[in-house]
């Protein structure tokens, strides 16, 4: 168990420190900060001035290991558009996006499990060709137009809930949650619906499969023949081994709930980081683009380890592999 956390923890650190890379090349090749921070207008004394105070004068690997030090300690310099520090405009936002991807998650677990179970187990019936056909459109609908379509008919034509923005929010340290206010709760119920309508139909989709395939198997087969109940043998048996490989997309896809909440947040001008990124793409925000990349990758890299831990005591198979053969 030591050496596998230690192998993947070296591996994470290379992917971390690839990541830095590429986003250290953002600083060097997608325009110049100096030019951002000065203006057109900036004397040729004061350009130099700066570049030796940002200590963009020195070779480029001193530059590199200047940069991956400082993003260690969660630093990335100033925001060119807003002038602040993008370490508090991270943890400014990041609670929104975690609270949006979270909800939207549990959401695409709590249907999307039982609908495919649903869908294995009573495969034929009119309520499982609908799930089917939902699952369909839910994987082939482009994200924003389905946000779009919700706020036409829930916002605009129902006025049941509103279109745009958080809602009302708790400030707990620097944490600041909407989901300890009914307005919060009222307002991230579009957005999270729409986040989790794709990740919702796959894990569907990916149980119905799952599901099929274990019923087919020789101790599916063995476990009938001693007897036992239909219910013990679908939520017993199958359903418990069903759950081994939707555990490990599921982590990956919270993962991409996070990362690929930019479209939804756009939509719903949801205050998070994909806003954020969003609009430091438009004005060409280095540092805070920067960030974005490398947040992201940490998150993702985390959650593939916890995600592999997990696997790893799930499976009894993986833990016999690694204990001499036996």
């Amino acid at each position: 168990m030591f050496a596998f956390i230690l192998r993947r923890l070296i591996q994470a650190m290379v992917v971390m420190v690839a990541v830095a890379f590429i986003a250290f090349l953002l600083f060097q090749y997608v325009g110049d900060p100096v030019v951002f921070l000065l203006g057109q207008d900036a004397r040729p004394e004061q350009i130099r001035e700066l570049r030796s105070a940002l200590g963009l004068d020195q070779p480029f690997f001193v530059q590199f290991w200047h940069f991956l030090v400082n993003a260690v300690q969660g630093e990335f310099g100033l925001s060119l558009r807003q002038g602040s520090k993008v370490s508090r405009l991270i943890a400014e936002r990041f609670p929104a996006t975690l609270e949006l991807a979270v909800i939207a998650g549990l959401l695409a677990l709590t249907v999307g499990i039982p609908m495919g179970v649903y869908a294995a187990l009573r495969r034929g019936t009119f309520l499982s060709q609908v799930f089917m056909t939902i699952s369909l459109l839910g994987v082939s609908l482009p994200t924003f137009l389905i946000g779009i379509l919700l706020i036409l008919v829930f916002a605009v034509l129902l006025g049941w809930f509103p279109s745009f923005g958080r809602g009302d929010t708790v400030q707990i340290g620097w944490w600041s949650s909407g989901l300890l206010t009914p307005k919060g709760w009222h307002h991230i119920v579009l957005p999270a619906v729409t986040l989790a309508i794709f990740q919702l139909t796959l894990i569907m989709r990916l149980v119905r499969a799952e599901m099929l395939e274990v019923l087919r198997t020789d101790y599916i087969k063995f476990a009938r023949a001693r007897g036992l109940s239909n219910r013990a043998v679908h939520f017993g048996h199958a359903l418990k081994n069903t759950l081994v490989p939707v555990m490990t997309i599921t982590g990956l896809q919270l993962g991409g709930l996070i990362a690929f909440a930019i479209i939804t947040e756009t939509v719903f001008q949801w205050p998070g980081m994909g806003l954020l990124f969003i609009q430091a793409v438009t004005f060409a925000d280095i540092p805070v683009m920067a960030a974005y990349l490398c947040l992201i990758a940490l998150i993702f890299v985390v959650i593939n380890l916890v995600v592999d831990l997990l696997y790893f005591a799930v499976d009894p198979r993986l833990r016999v592999g690694t204990a001499g053969g036996h």
